[in-house]
């Protein structure tokens, strides 16, 4: 355990040092929020009902948007180190220390959830004069409902770190496989009103699952009413962290 803290904290200030990384991770986020508050605020009248489509957008589609950015810059962030690590032989010399292959592989995965954790904390105060309404969000459940998520999602980037072929393709790549999927999850448009063939692409994408629960725990939903989005996100845990134990490479 006191290794996994060294090496967790000794990450953390490695990523500090990076002005861009941690802009793209933490900052880009909570901007994108503020700006689509702001833009979005001026055209919405003060008198809208709350079930209005505009008032919808504001308040559940642009946090929980800013949110699953919040998730994918933790993937991208991930893809991008663990390729940079294995390239510049650290990787190697890291599993040749006492240190645990897990325990090297569980600290990249705690210092992107305490970013995470991190970006939302920040997003919400920034944005509070702009979404008066997410006063009312249940902010414990919906940081676990994100963490949760992005621990699902970033067994997706451990599979992608293990097969891309270097650090200067890590980022591009990443961003071509994880961004694309947000045009099919839910968030713009309901999945049910997708094409078929669209519709069985999204069911197998994990992000699909995160924008369902967010979205529903945001607007006080039970846990109880997402078990199936919980249990799918589970289940692309276990089945990329299963794959990437397969073909992860130190060097």
């Amino acid at each position: 355990m006191r290794g996994l803290l060294k090496l967790t904290w000794l990450e953390i200030k490695i990523f500090l040092r990076e002005p861009l990384g941690a802009f793209g991770t933490v900052a880009m986020p909570v901007l994108a929020f503020v700006g689509l508050g702001r833009i979005a605020g001026r055209g919405l009248s003060a008198a809208a009902s709350p079930g209005s489509p505009a008032n919808k957008l504001v308040s559940v589609g642009f946090p929980v948007f800013s949110t699953v950015l919040i998730a994918i810059s933790a993937v991208l962030s991930l893809v991008t180190i663990i390729s940079i690590y294995r390239e510049s032989g650290i990787l190697k010399r890291l599993r040749a220390t006492p240190l645990r292959p897990l325990t090297i592989l569980t600290a990249h995965v705690l210092v992107k959830l305490l970013l995470t954790a991190t970006t939302l904390a920040l997003m919400l105060l920034a944005g509070k004069r702009y979404y008066p309404v997410g006063v009312d969000v249940p902010l414990a459940k919906f940081t676990l409902a994100l963490l949760f998520s992005t621990l699902s999602i970033l067994s997706l980037g451990f599979l992608l770190s293990s097969v891309v072929p270097t650090a200067r393709f890590a980022q591009p790549l990443g961003a071509i496989i994880l961004y694309p999927m947000i045009a099919v999850s839910g968030l713009f448009v309901p999945v049910s009103s997708l094409p078929p063939g669209i519709q069985g692409l999204a069911r197998i994408l994990p992000i699909t699952y995160a924008v369902s629960l967010l979205q529903g725990i945001w607007t006080h939903d039970a846990w109880s009413a997402h078990l199936g989005d919980m249990a799918a996100l589970a289940a692309a845990f276990v089945l990329f962290t299963a794959i990437s134990a397969k073909v992860f490479r130190w060097e």
